[in-house]
């Protein structure tokens, strides 16, 4: 299995069984696994569904990317705009 270093460190590191830690790691790749135009367009769907506004929702996605491990090249609100309505 890959990353059963990482699996067995956590389970000797923290109260999770082996199931719970192969749950957590195969969800944490799955985060980092993202890829940008999906990321975008469930983030901009959630922060919608929280009543912010496009004007703020692009400006707050543009901070998440650039914090993202690998962040992708810097995008334009337009840009964002066009992922999410095409």
């Amino acid at each position: 299995m890959q990353h059963e270093d990482l699996v067995a460190h956590l389970v000797q590191s923290t109260s999770l069984s082996r199931g719970e830690a192969l749950r957590v790691v195969d969800e944490v790749l799955a985060y980092f696994g993202e890829q940008t135009e999906a990321f975008v367009r469930r983030r901009h769907s959630e922060l919608q569904g929280r009543g912010l506004t496009n004007d703020r929702i692009f400006a707050r996605l543009g901070a998440e990317l650039a914090a993202r491990r690998v962040a992708p090249p810097e995008l334009s609100a337009r840009q964002l705009r066009r992922i999410v309505y095409g």
